[in-house]
């Protein structure tokens, strides 16, 4: 069934980008370094463009962005009709040690890059958005108290537009597992995502099988050498129902 759901879900999301942007044009793009480049292969960027649907004109949130290696390829997919939104929480502020959010560079090559540091509670941006996108990063909302995520995934909904989607990417945890290693593996159980965001109205509306890794134990913490860059991981869509009134 989740095979079909992402057939499915690809096939429409085909041909919507082959009306948009090329797809060969956005992963060759000279802003990109050389850093995110080498990454491509296992993070698997086509892939992800085209399940989330981000193509010309699109509206998107990259929510806690990182070094903003999808910030960049969202940049040149949504072209100069869309907008990103770079959103770097304040509840991280302690990470950056007193230093700018690394996503400010790639904001300063990118005109449709907007980077916006507001609690990661409250989501504001000045429009609602087609998809907001948060990678291998859920996790860490539950690490030191650093936010509610049923406020987060609240937020996220009343942020999107009705039909709007919510994708979250993330490390595969043990099953049945729940938070148990969020901080000691940097994982967590994809049913405890899907329970969570569901929670907050949003319907579950696909999965990607592509960043799987069926190898993985799911025992080792994401930054040990042995499995880095090749960890198990889900990949969810969330949709705001049409019915929805805001």
């Amino acid at each position: 069934m989740r095979n079909w759901i992402f057939a499915l879900c690809t096939t429409f999301a085909v041909a919507a980008m082959a009306a948009g942007s090329d797809l060969a044009s956005i992963l060759s793009d000279t802003r990109r370094p050389a850093t995110d480049t080498a990454r491509d292969a296992a993070r698997k960027p086509v892939d992800m463009l085209i399940f989330a649907g981000v193509r010309s004109g699109t509206k998107v949130m990259d929510l806690m962005p990182g070094g903003g290696y999808f910030t960049r390829l969202f940049a040149a997919a949504v072209g100069p009709e869309g907008k990103v939104y770079a959103y770097q929480p304040t509840e991280f502020d302690n990470f950056l040690k007193g230093k700018e959010p690394p996503v400010k560079a790639v904001a300063a090559a990118y005109p449709n890059v907007t980077v916006v540091r507001a609690s990661v509670t409250t989501l504001s941006v000045p429009e609602k958005l087609d998809v907001i996108w948060t990678s291998q990063n859920y996790h860490d909302l539950k690490n030191g108290g650093v936010a509610d995520t049923a406020a987060v995934n609240k937020a996220a909904f009343a942020a999107l537009k009705p039909g709007g989607t919510y994708i979250v990417l993330d490390h595969a945890a043990e099953p049945g597992s729940g938070v148990r290693d969020t901080n000691t593996l940097h994982r967590i159980d994809e049913a405890t995502v899907k329970a969570e965001v569901t929670a907050a109205g949003f319907e579950l509306a696909g999965e990607s099988d592509v960043l799987r890794n069926p190898a993985d134990t799911h025992t080792l913490a994401v930054f040990d050498p042995a499995i880095r860059g090749h960890t198990d991981q889900f990949v969810l869509k969330f949709r705001k129902p049409l019915s929805a009134k805001h």
